[in-house]
Protein backbone atom coordinates (compact mmCIF):
# COMPACT_ATOMS: atom_id res chain seq x y z
CA UNK A 1 0.00 0.00 0.00
CA UNK A 2 1.39 3.33 -0.96
CA UNK A 3 0.98 6.31 1.25
CA UNK A 4 2.12 9.67 0.02
CA UNK A 5 4.05 12.12 2.12
CA UNK A 6 3.75 15.84 1.33
CA UNK A 7 7.52 16.27 1.70
CA UNK A 8 8.36 13.63 -0.93
CA UNK A 9 7.90 14.04 -4.67
CA UNK A 10 7.68 11.10 -7.05
CA UNK A 11 8.26 11.97 -10.72
CA UNK A 12 8.39 9.07 -13.17
CA UNK A 13 9.88 6.73 -10.57
CA UNK A 14 12.34 9.27 -9.17
CA UNK A 15 11.73 9.97 -5.50
CA UNK A 16 13.09 13.15 -4.05
CA UNK A 17 12.48 15.22 -0.96
CA UNK A 18 10.68 18.50 -1.49
CA UNK A 19 13.04 21.47 -1.66
CA UNK A 20 12.61 24.16 0.98
CA UNK A 21 12.11 27.84 0.20
CA UNK A 22 13.62 30.71 2.18
CA UNK A 23 10.29 31.02 4.00
CA UNK A 24 10.30 27.30 4.84
CA UNK A 25 13.81 27.51 6.28
CA UNK A 26 12.95 30.64 8.28
CA UNK A 27 9.91 28.88 9.75
CA UNK A 28 11.91 25.73 10.45
CA UNK A 29 14.66 27.66 12.28
CA UNK A 30 12.21 30.17 13.81
CA UNK A 31 14.11 33.16 12.45
CA UNK A 32 13.16 36.07 10.17
CA UNK A 33 13.33 35.55 6.41
CA UNK A 34 15.93 38.34 6.27
CA UNK A 35 18.20 36.28 8.55
CA UNK A 36 18.10 33.35 6.09
CA UNK A 37 18.96 35.68 3.19
CA UNK A 38 21.88 37.10 5.22
CA UNK A 39 23.20 33.58 5.78
CA UNK A 40 23.10 32.88 2.03
CA UNK A 41 25.54 35.80 1.57
CA UNK A 42 28.00 34.73 4.28
CA UNK A 43 31.27 33.04 3.50
CA UNK A 44 32.73 30.01 5.17
CA UNK A 45 31.03 27.96 7.87
CA UNK A 46 28.33 30.56 8.58
CA UNK A 47 26.88 30.25 5.07
CA UNK A 48 23.70 28.21 5.02
CA UNK A 49 23.84 25.57 2.28
CA UNK A 50 21.46 26.28 -0.55
CA UNK A 51 21.37 26.99 -4.25
CA UNK A 52 19.70 29.33 -6.72
CA UNK A 53 17.04 28.30 -9.19
CA UNK A 54 16.87 31.46 -11.21
CA UNK A 55 16.05 34.18 -8.70
CA UNK A 56 14.80 31.74 -6.06
CA UNK A 57 16.83 30.17 -3.25
CA UNK A 58 16.15 26.50 -2.50
CA UNK A 59 17.46 24.28 0.28
CA UNK A 60 17.57 20.57 1.06
CA UNK A 61 16.32 19.89 4.59
CA UNK A 62 19.12 17.35 5.09
CA UNK A 63 21.75 20.02 4.30
CA UNK A 64 20.11 22.60 6.56
CA UNK A 65 20.00 20.17 9.50
CA UNK A 66 23.66 19.18 8.97
CA UNK A 67 24.63 22.87 8.83
CA UNK A 68 22.62 23.56 11.98
CA UNK A 69 24.39 20.74 13.81
CA UNK A 70 27.79 22.13 12.77
CA UNK A 71 26.75 25.54 14.12
CA UNK A 72 25.49 24.00 17.35
CA UNK A 73 28.62 21.95 17.90
CA UNK A 74 30.92 24.95 17.56
CA UNK A 75 31.76 24.78 13.88
CA UNK A 76 32.52 28.49 13.96
CA UNK A 77 34.93 30.36 16.18
CA UNK A 78 34.40 33.47 18.24
CA UNK A 79 37.15 35.62 19.78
Amino acid sequence: MGTTRPDVINLNGLVSERLLSVEDVAELLQVPVSWVYERTRKRGLERIPGFRLGKYWRFRAEDVFAWLERQRSGGRTHP
